[in-house]
C-alpha cells in the first residue's frame, strides 16, 4: 500500500513539473543589453521582454515584435535614468532583478507575499510570475505604463501616463484616469481640476467602480465592475480578425488612441488606427505651451503658435512656451503708459483661463482700452454676452473660435514687431529711400569700430591664453557676475518681494528684455551673518546640478552689497500649496512633489562629489516651477564633509520644528538630521497640515507624527486624510516611511536611497516603532 502511495506521488509530482507553459523563463536564466539573450520572447513570438535602446543607453520593458519598428507597450522604473551596456537583467531568488554597476540592485518584478519558480511571457503580452502550484503571483499586466493590451483592464483609481516623445518612453505630458466616480478622464499630467480636463467618456456611476477593458478581439470598453454590466463601448471591430493583436495607448500628443498589429506569414506586422478619442488633436490641452496655441485643420498636421505680442518660443518648438520679447515699464500714478504700447485685436481666439476682473459696464471698444491703460492687464475677452474679461499671463488653454464669436485684446509694445495680418501699409518709396542710405552710412560705420573692438579683443584673449592656458569653462557651467545697479535695474528697484528669510528677501527680476524670470536674492542681515552665508550658498549649490536643485544662475559681491540670482520658480514654495490653498492640492501630485525632494537630498547625501547635509529641510524651503517639479533651495546654512568623512560637530542649524534630536545634544550630526526633516516634511505633505497645530478639534491630532502613527497602528489612516480618496496601501507606506524618518535614533532612520526605494514600491516596509514625542 506505501508502495502504490508513492507511485501516485511520483507520478503526480512528474505531471507537476512537466506542466509548465512553453517558453518558460526557469530560475538562473538572464538578460544583457548586448549579445544574443537580449529578451525573452512570448511562445508566437509577436511579443518581447528585456533591453531595448533609448537615447545613449539602454531600458528594460516589453514590446510588439515588428523588426526595426518595434512598439513599446510597457516601461519598466520609466523615469529612472538609462542603463548601460554592462547591465544584467536576472531571474534569481524567485523574483527578476536589474544589476548595474552604478547603484544597488533593483526589483522589476516580484511578489510581496512569495518566492516564484519560474515565469512566462504570454502571447498577449503578460509578463506572469508563477508559485510552484502553477498560480500566477505576479503580472505586467496590473501596472500599465501608457498602454493596454487585449485582456488588460485599466482598473478604479488606476492610470495610463503618455511617454515623452515617440523614441523616449520616460512619463510625458498628458494622463488618462480610470476616476472613482466611474469617468475616464484625459488630463495634463500634473492638472486635475474639471477645467483642465480635454476628453472623457461620460459615464457616471455613484458607488460603484467601473474599469476599462481591451479584449482580445478589439473590442473597447467601459464595464461596471460589480456586476460587469457593459456601461459603454468605445470601439468595435466591424469586421472579427484573429490574426490581429490589438492596443491601446495615450500617446505623447495626448490622444487616446486604438490600434490593431496584424502579421503576416513572414512575421511582419501591419499598423492601423482603428480608433482615436479626438478627431482634432488641437482640442488637447497642453498640446502647446503656455501663450500658445493649436493651429490647423488636419489633425496629423498640427502647429503651435504664439499670442499676438512678438512672443518668443523656449524648449521644443512643437510644445514649448512663448514669452514677451519686451520688458513691462513702469505705472504713472497707478495707469499704464500708453505711449509704449498698444492693442491689437483678434476675432478668433478664446481661452478658459480664469480672469481676474469680468465687468459688463464696458462696451466692446472700452474692454479692450480699458485692459491698454490697466497695469495689471496683458489680455482681455469681450465674449458675446457683453461681458469684459481682464488677464494677466500666461495664458494656459488658447484656442481657436469661431470668426467673430469673441473679440480678444492683447498688449504688445510699439517697438514690437508689426503683426502682417494687420499692419500690411507699405511706407511710400521716399521714405524707403531715406531708410536704406541710413541704413547703408549706419552699416559701414558699425562694421568699422566692431572690427577694431573685434581684433583688440581678440588680441587680449590671445594674451590671456598664453598667460592662463585656458580660455575658461563653458558657458552653462559659468556663474554670471552681476553688479548691484544690474540687479537694482532687473528688480525694478527690489520692487516685488517673493519671500523672506533669515538673511534677507527674494524678489522677482527679469534679464534680456523680460525673456529670462529670475529670483533675486539679497543678503540684508549684519555684514559677518551674511558674508558666512553667501559663502556657504556659493560654495555648496555652485558645485552641484540637478533638476530637484534650485539652479544659481549668478552673484553680486560689490562692496559689502552681497546677492545671489536663482531661477524663477513660478509656483512658490511648497508651505503656501500644502497650508494656504482653499482645497487640497491633488494626492497624485503630492505623491510626485514628496519623489522629487526625496531625489534633491538623495543626490546631495550620496552623488555630489563630497557629501553635502542641507541642515534646514522645510516647506518653506522647497519650491515648485511651472510643471509643479519641486526643487530644494536656501543653501545658507548646509554643511559640506570631507569625501570620506560621515559625520561632523557643528553648532544648531536649522527651523525649530524639523530639527532632528541630535541638534540639542551637541552630539556629531550627520546626513540623518535631513532624514528626520524629510520625515516631518513628507507627513506634511501627506495631510497637508503642519506638523504641530494648536486648533485641532481633538487633544491627540496637535502634534502630527504621534497621530499618525496611532492612526497607522489602529489601521484608520484615512482620518489624516479626510475625504480625500486615496489608495490606502500606498498612505499606509508613505506613513510608515515618515515614522522611520523620525526615529530618535539617527541609526535607526533610514538612508535617503532606502527611504526613496520605499517610496517607490522596490523593496517592502517594514512596521516602523512608535517615534518619541520629542519628534
Amino acid at each position: 500500500m506505501a508502495l502504490y502511495f508513492l507511485l501516485v506521488l511520483f507520478i503526480f509530482g512528474s505531471a507537476r513539473a512537466q506542466s509548465n507553459p512553453p517558453n518558460t523563463i526557469r530560475l538562473g536564466s538572464s538578460l544583457h543589453p548586448t549579445g544574443q539573450s537580449t529578451a525573452w520572447y512570448s511562445a508566437s513570438g509577436h511579443f518581447a521582454f528585456g533591453f531595448y535602446p533609448q537615447g545613449s543607453g539602454y531600458k528594460v520593458g516589453i514590446w510588439l515584435v515588428g523588426g526595426s519598428n518595434n512598439t513599446i507597450v510597457w516601461t519598466v522604473s520609466r523615469d529612472d535614468p538609462e542603463i548601460s551596456a554592462d547591465s544584467t537583467l536576472a531571474f534569481i531568488d524567485g523574483i527578476v532583478v536589474l544589476k548595474t554597476n552604478n547603484s544597488e540592485d533593483k526589483t522589476v518584478a516580484a511578489s510581496s507575499s512569495e518566492s516564484a519558480s519560474y515565469a512566462n511571457l504570454l502571447d498577449n503580452g503578460n509578463f506572469v510570475l508563477y508559485n510552484q502550484d502553477h498560480e500566477a503571483i505576479y503580472e505586467s499586466f496590473r501596472s500599465p505604463t501608457d498602454t493596454i493590451l487585449g485582456g488588460q483592464k485599466l482598473t478604479s483609481g488606476g492610470k495610463l501616463v503618455s511617454s515623452f516623445s515617440s523614441t523616449n518612453h520616460s512619463s510625458g505630458r498628458f494622463r488618462l484616469l480610470m476616476q472613482d466616480d466611474g469617468n475616464l478622464v484625459a488630463y495634463p499630467r500634473y492638472l486635475f481640476r474639471p477645467v483642465d480636463a480635454y476628453w472623457s467618456s461620460q459615464i457616471y456611476c455613484d458607488g460603484c467602480r467601473n474599469l476599462l477593458l481591451l479584449n482580445s478581439t478589439g473590442i473597447l470598453f467601459l464595464i461596471n465592475d460589480t456586476d460587469s454590466s457593459v456601461l459603454r463601448q468605445l470601439y468595435t471591430p466591424l469586421v472579427q480578425n484573429d490574426r490581429a493583436i490589438y492596443r491601446a495607448t495615450l500617446d505623447y500628443d495626448g490622444n487616446f488612441r486604438l490600434y490593431s498589429h496584424e502579421f503576416n506569414s513572414n512575421g511582419n506586422s501591419k499598423m492601423v488606427v482603428e480608433w482615436e478619442a479626438i478627431d482634432d488633436i488641437c482640442l488637447v490641452k497642453g498640446f502647446c505651451g503656455l501663450n500658445g496655441y493649436c493651429v490647423g485643420s488636419n489633425h496629423n498636421a498640427p502647429s503651435c503658435m504664439c499670442l499676438p505680442g512678438s512672443y518668443l518660443r523656449e524648449n521644443d518648438p512643437s510644445f514649448g512656451d512663448c514669452q514677451r520679447n519686451f520688458t513691462r515699464g513702469k505705472c504713472i500714478n497707478g495707469k499704464e503708459d500708453v505711449s509704449v504700447y498698444k492693442i491689437t485685436t483678434t476675432t478668433n481666439l478664446t481661452w478658459e483661463d480664469p480672469p481676474y476682473f469680468v465687468t459688463s459696464l464696458l462696451g466692446k471698444e472700452d474692454c479692450g482700452k480699458s485692459c491698454l491703460e490697466d497695469c495689471d492687464c496683458d489680455a482681455a475677452l469681450f465674449d458675446e454676452t457683453g461681458q469684459c474679461m481682464k488677464h494677466k499671463l500666461p495664458l494656459r488653454y488658447v484656442k481657436g473660435a469661431p470668426e467673430g464669436s469673441r473679440t480678444a485684446y492683447f498688449k504688445v509694445s510699439n517697438l514690437a514687431v508689426q503683426n502682417p495680418t494687420t499692419d500690411s501699409v507699405k511706407p511710400p518709396w521716399v521714405v524707403i529711400l531715406v531708410l536704406s542710405i541710413s541704413f547703408v552710412m549706419y552699416s559701414g560705420t558699425a562694421l568699422a569700430f566692431s572690427g577694431f573692438y573685434v581684433f583688440k579683443f581678440r588680441i587680449i584673449k590671445y594674451r590671456k591664453l598664453l598667460q592662463t592656458g585656458t580660455t575658461g569653462l563653458t558657458k552653462d557651467f559659468i556663474l554670471k557676475t552681476c553688479s548691484y545697479k544690474e540687479l537694482k535695474q532687473a528688480t525694478d528697484g527690489f520692487k516685488e518681494e517673493l519671500g523672506k528669510g533669515a538673511f534677507g528677501a527674494v524678489y522677482k527680476g527679469s534679464f534680456d528684455k523680460g525673456k529670462n524670470l529670475v529670483a533675486v536674492k539679497r543678503l540684508e542681515k549684519v555684514v559677518e551673518e551674511g558674508e558666512r552665508e553667501f559663502k556657504a550658498e556659493m560654495r555648496v549649490i555652485g558645485r552641484t546640478r540637478h533638476k530637484n536643485l534650485i539652479r544659481l544662475l549668478g552673484y553680486c559681491a560689490e562692496g559689502s552689497k552681497r546677492a545671489l540670482v536663482y531661477e524663477y520658480m513660478s509656483n512658490g514654495c511648497l508651505a503656501n500649496l500644502l497650508f494656504r490653498g482653499a482645497t487640497r492640492p491633488d494626492w497624485n501630485l503630492r505623491v510626485n512633489i514628496a519623489l522629487d525632494v526625496a531625489r534633491g537630498i538623495l543626490y546631495l547625501h550620496e552623488e555630489c562629489e563630497a557629501p553635502i547635509i542641507h541642515c534646514d529641510i522645510k516647506p518653506q524651503n522647497i519650491l515648485l516651477d511651472e510643471l509643479l517639479t519641486a526643487k530644494i533651495s536656501d543653501f545658507g546654512l548646509a554643511k559640506l564633509l570631507m569625501p570620506d568623512q560621515t559625520r561632523t560637530f557643528t553648532g544648531v542649524r536649522g527651523t525649530r520644528g524639523y530639527l532632528a534630536p541630535e541638534w540639542q545634544t551637541n552630539a556629531p550630526i550627520s546626513v540623518k538630521v535631513d532624514v528626520f526633516s524629510y520625515g516631518i516634511v513628507l507627513l506634511e505633505i501627506i495631510c497637508c497640515r503642519r506638523n504641530i497645530e494648536v486648533c485641532v478639534t481633538k487633544i491627540e491630532e496637535i502634534q502630527l507624527s504621534i497621530w499618525a502613527y496611532s492612526c497607522l497602528v489602529e489601521g484608520e489612516v484615512d482620518k489624516l486624510v479626510g475625504s480625500e480618496e486615496v489608495d490606502k496601501k500606498t498612505l499606509e507606506g508613505m506613513i510608515s516611511v515618515a515614522i522611520w524618518c523620525i526615529q530618535d535614533e539617527p541609526a535607526l532612520r533610514p538612508s535617503m536611497k532606502k527611504v526613496l526605494h520605499m517610496l517607490q514600491g522596490i523593496i517592502d516596509i517594514p512596521i516602523p516603532p512608535c517615534p518619541s514625542p520629542s519628534s
